[in-house]
């Protein structure tokens, strides 16, 4: 599996993560004939989810600390 599926932020998808490893052990062909890509696409999709939870967090963080070096601009007069 790819190590960006093993990070911290993965963790909330580790279950479905699971079952795609479980589904790419069943050998080459279950992959190739297409046999695992619903469980790809549920991967995807939380990955994604988590994904989005992170930016927002993020956006929050750096408004948070713009604003914050506003106001200490504003106290300083500048």
């Amino acid at each position: 599996m790819h190590p960006h599926l093993h990070t911290k932020n993965a963790m909330a998808c580790s279950e479905v993560i699971a079952a795609l490893e479980e589904c790419h052990a069943q050998g080459f062909m279950h992959k190739a004939i297409g046999s695992c890509n619903g469980a790809k696409e549920k991967v995807n999709q939380c990955l994604k989810e988590e994904r989005s939870k992170q930016q927002a967090e993020n956006r929050a963080a750096a408004r948070e600390k713009r604003d914050r070096i506003k106001a200490q601009q504003k106290e300083l007069g500048l």
